[in-house]
């Protein structure tokens, strides 16, 4: 009777100390920093205990992407990522809203966006974009470079880099523009056998930046990745889904039809990416291309030793993250230029007087197209590959004015900072390729030009592709 009377108090104080536990995290911590953030006259809507603001913020997205659009224009804020017009109007700026217990504090300025972005003291924790702390969104990249922190990114980032220095990645140029040049001929062929015809350029980009990596990175061709970007496509709706909705801590394990074709979906990549791996390993082992140097890696007995699991992931971050910024990228310059057609003339007659009619560029001339770098430039501004950065602060820190406590999360709205008239001028939500040589004289904001000139280069430092 006694062992009997022991085990229910064991079991008694184990259900004690885990409610004790919940409540310390559900309620106790959101009230300490909900205080310490009203005292500095920081708002937010009103949160419910458990989701916070993430019922509202799905309705509110909802809603501004159902909405019709009268005409196409660049000013699409309040429809892509609504939170930063309708809240900021409410509540001001900094705002504060909260995904289940913990809160997201939106700051905006280049200034505070460099300081958080350049910190070298661990006070800003990388976090894949947009995923708070649900790990059904660290699956479309898995365990890759871009979501790793601390030793294990440092361990991983010395592998990769030598994949990505200059010189190796001028002598990928001849194949990018042999790849590129049969996609065009394909177009030129349709053009002649049809009278008119259409061409998804989207779906045309996304093939070529897929086929691009494939050859470049592991040795493959689009054809043997195929199936694993078909997966890849799906598993982002769900990714999306998952970002925008609060995680309760251990929902991923129950069986839901949409857990269920998550955990499918990532087990069918992993293993194609595996098959794909043992495909060209042989020819790629002794290449310096990305899966070659990690498959040395693997074979290593040292610091640099990788582990195929790792190499799967890595593989599975730059598969994708290769392939949808710059896909995205190509669509949106194109269809500015389509809309903008002197900067069409521009960028034409500048390629024609720079490689001539029938010379692909080369990584002499790539230099030359100082107009069409303008261009790429000015799409990053207006539609960049990422409409927000998360950073989760590690320890209480002092932030300009602000005094931000450990465990709040850091917003910073990039595509705000990118349509700020304060920055760009009154003509910010234009197309205006000029509008990066004219902020290059402004030293105030140098910081902005250099976040936009190197906008994927900065992607690739912290993740990832909010896709809304």
């Amino acid at each position: 009777m006694g062992a009997v009377a022991a085990l229910l108090l064991a079991g008694l104080l184990a259900a004690l100390t885990y409610v004790l536990c919940a409540l310390q995290s559900i309620v106790w911590v959101p009230y300490r920093l909900e205080r310490r953030l009203r005292c500095q006259g920081i708002r937010g809507p009103p949160r419910s205990l458990l989701s916070g603001n993430a019922a509202e913020y799905v309705a509110m997205t909802k809603a501004a992407q159902s909405a019709p659009l009268a005409s196409f224009h660049h000013a699409f804020i309040g429809r892509a990522a609504p939170q930063y017009r309708e809240w900021a109007a409410r509540y001001g700026r900094p705002f504060v809203f909260w995904f289940g217990p913990r809160p997201r504090l939106v700051v905006s300025g280049p200034e505070v966006a460099k300081a958080v972005l350049t910190d070298s003291t661990g006070a800003f924790e990388k976090g894949t974009t947009g995923s708070g702390n649900n790990p059904q969104a660290r699956q479309l990249i898995g365990e890759g470079l871009v979501g790793l922190t601390g030793e294990k990114w440092a361990h991983h980032r010395r592998v990769i880099s030598p994949a990505f220095n200059m010189e190796r990645v001028k002598g990928w140029i001849p194949e990018i523009s042999a790849i590129t040049s049969s996609m065009l001929d394909e177009w030129e062929v349709q053009g002649e056998t049809r009278a008119e015809f259409e061409i998804d350029v989207n779906k045309e980009f996304h093939t070529l930046s897929a086929d691009v990596i494939s050859c470049v990175a592991f040795g493959s061709s689009y054809e043997e990745g195929k199936r694993i970007f078909q997966l890849q496509d799906e598993q982002i709706q769900l990714v999306i889904l998952a970002m925008r909705t609060f995680y309760f801590p251990g929902f991923r394990y129950v069986p839901t039809k949409k857990n269920r074709r998550r955990h499918s979906l990532n087990k069918e990549i992993r293993n194609s990416l595996r098959r794909l791996i043992e495909i060209n390993r042989n020819k790629c082992e002794d290449s310096k291309n990305l899966l070659g140097l990690m498959l040395s890696a693997s074979k290593a007995d040292n610091e640099f030793k990788m582990g195929i699991e790792e190499i799967i992931d890595e593989c599975k971050t730059f598969y994708f993250a290769g392939k949808e910024t710059t896909a995205n990228l190509l669509t949106w310059a194109t269809l500015l230029l389509a809309l903008h057609q002197e900067w069409q003339h521009k960028a034409r007659d500048e390629v024609l007087q720079v490689c001539g009619k029938n010379e692909h560029p080369n990584a002499e001339t790539l230099s030359s197209l100082k107009i069409v770098n303008m261009v790429l430039k000015e799409t990053l501004r207006l539609y960049p590959p990422a409409l927000f950065v998360n950073r989760t602060v590690t320890r209480d820190v002092k932030l300009g004015k602000l005094d931000i406590p450990a465990g709040t999360q850091l917003n910073l709205p990039i595509i705000d900072i990118h349509h700020d008239v304060d920055i760009w001028g009154a003509n910010a939500e234009e197309f205006d390729p000029s509008v990066l040589a004219r902020i290059s004289r402004w030293s105030r904001q140098s910081w902005c030009l250099q976040w936009c000139s190197s906008g994927l280069r900065l992607m690739s430092r912290h993740p990832m592709f909010m896709h809304q």
